[in-house]
């Protein structure tokens, strides 16, 4: 009797599939494309397809970096003795650079897998290991190739004033009427950004910690998955010329240049910010500012002058506020002081800030005239900073001229240095020479905010958050308030307008020297 054959056992294959980019995988069909392709080409050499490994990582670099290649390999070890085939739908698919190719010719051989692609026959001879390498030398000089054609596109475009790197925070691409793509406000994220920039800059949020704090009360401003913002992005926000419509790419030998979109801040605000954060913050924030205390750090202990901390005392039955001085060595250290005293009698110092009706009138008059007197000075300005643009643009030709005429790898460096920063200061006259335009609208519209806190500023205190009472403090006040357990606050040292209304509200009439922007001007006898 003749036995019958058993059939033989199919052999099992994995399929890789790779895409130059997430954007590629995500409005394309290539993954789907080179799976279906793989799939077919399995079935008609009888393979079992046991699983499909994506990637979505462009560059032909290390094939350790790409997930999808390395949980295969990982795949491979877990099942030792399972010959598989590997089946790519194109050579370029596996490696796009022949150092990585090899490589990983000899990890697949190494785990007993054999490769298989669509378009390119794996032959174990001389003359086909000589093509294999041949077509990966090939991929990799294509891949750089087509590397250094968009590298040189995108210093065109950033010659041209165009961003072309992740948009920044605020940002989004839109078509550009000149081509291409080009950055626009992304609200209201836009003008959350630049209300953080421009508070920081004038010191309404001093820290990064209160920048950070600011940014993420903000519901509609991007956050982490904890919902928090981390110092190192504040960092990052508030050194980035990008948002005051300038830019340099160092490695391109792009220098600092004005950008075609619309900055979010001007430059001498970001030049504001850039001296802050060399010099320091004036008061560190406090961690543990919160709604029950909002006085806390901003009041001092007057015996030793240090701020009062707070904290809730544990009753019979409840829990009460208390403010108390908590250093060593003080007359006052750790003695109580009820929260409703303190908080009671600021109340009552800020009710006393806000001046009559006749003196708001007197005091709008007195703006009006100072706000006439320093337009019929613009003229004179703009004359002197024209001048100050031709010295500036002097030097840069001289400096240019230099360069060129010069062997000494320092000496051209020293020059380049210093024509970058006459680069960046002709651009801050020229904007200052745009700002010189008198603003639109009527005086009484422009000053309206103004006038509202300065009508008012126990409303804003009483009504707003932590936040708002925060800024109320700075911008009302020049210094802490000392707090007496006798006789309540010392005479508090307010900011310049409410200093302004006192003294014209106690008879004091000193003449008020007239100034410009520069250069400071005196009509006061000596």
């Amino acid at each position: 009797m003749k036995l019958s054959k058993e059939p033989e056992t199919p052999r099992r294959a994995l399929i890789y599939c790779r895409v130059s980019s997430k954007k590629q995988s995500a409005e394309g069909s290539g993954l789907d494309s080179q799976e279906h392709r793989c799939r077919e080409y399995a079935a008609e050499r009888g393979y079992l397809v046991d699983a499909i490994f994506p990637d979505d990582v462009s560059g032909g670099g290390d094939f350790m970096k790409r997930p999808g290649m390395v949980a295969l390999l990982a795949y491979l070890d877990a099942k030792p003795f399972e010959n598989y085939v590997v089946i790519f739908d194109d050579l370029k698919r596996y490696a796009r650079d022949t150092e990585f190719h090899l490589k990983l010719k000899r990890e697949m051989a190494a785990r007993g897998a054999e490769r298989e692609c669509l378009n390119f026959k794996f032959e174990n001879t001389p003359e086909g290991k000589f093509i294999e390498t041949v077509f990966a030398a090939h991929g990799e000089l294509e891949r750089e190739q087509n590397g250094r054609q968009v590298r040189q596109k995108m210093k065109a475009r950033m010659q041209q004033g165009f961003w072309v790197f992740p948009k920044p925070v605020g940002y989004r691409y839109a078509p550009s009427k000149k081509g291409g793509k080009i950055l626009v406000r992304d609200e209201p994220v836009a003008s959350i950004v630049a209300e953080a920039l421009e508070g920081y800059a004038a010191g309404r949020l001093e820290t990064l910690t209160e920048v950070k704090r600011f940014l993420e009360s903000r519901p509609e401003f991007p956050k982490s998955p904890n919902g928090q913002v981390t110092v190192q992005f504040v960092s990052e926000l508030l050194t980035r010329p990008l948002y005051a419509g300038y830019y340099s790419h160092e490695a391109w030998g792009i220098s600092w240049r004005q950008a075609q979109h619309e900055p979010l801040i001007s430059l001498a605000t970001y030049n504001k910010i850039q001296e802050r954060r060399e010099n320091g913050a004036k008061a560190p924030a406090r961690k543990d500012l919160n709604e029950d205390f909002p006085l806390r750090g901003f009041v001092l202990c007057n015996d030793c002058h240090e701020p009062l901390t707070s904290c809730w005392s544990a009753g019979k039955r409840k829990k009460y506020p208390y403010y108390f001085c908590d250093t060593k060595g003080c007359d006052a250290y750790r003695k109580s002081i009820r929260r409703s005293d303190i908080e009671e009698k600021f109340d009552s110092v800020m009710r006393r800030l806000a001046p009559s009706s006749k003196l708001i009138d007197l005091a709008i008059a007195m703006f009006k005239d100072a706000w006439e007197q320093r337009g019929r000075q613009t003229e004179e300005v703009s004359a002197g900073l024209k001048r100050e643009l031709a010295l500036v643009e002097k030097q840069i030709e001289s400096l240019v001229q230099r360069v060129m005429d010069a062997t000494c790898a320092t000496v051209i460096s020293a020059y380049e240095a210093k024509i970058e920063r006459l680069e960046r200061q002709r651009a801050e006259f020229k904007e200052r020479q745009q700002h010189l335009q008198p603003p639109k609208g009527s005086f009484e519209k422009l000053i309206e905010h103004s006038l509202v806190f300065l009508t008012n500023p126990h409303k804003l205190w009483a009504s707003g958050d932590l936040a708002a009472k925060r800024t109320v403090l700075r911008l009302a006040f020049v210094e802490r308030l000392a707090y007496c357990r006798k006789t309540g606050y010392r005479t508090p040292k307010t900011s310049f307008p409410f200093k302004v209304l006192g003294q014209i509200h106690r008879g004091e009439y000193d003449m008020v020297e007239p100034r410009g922007i520069e250069p400071l001007t005196s009509t006061m006898p000596l």
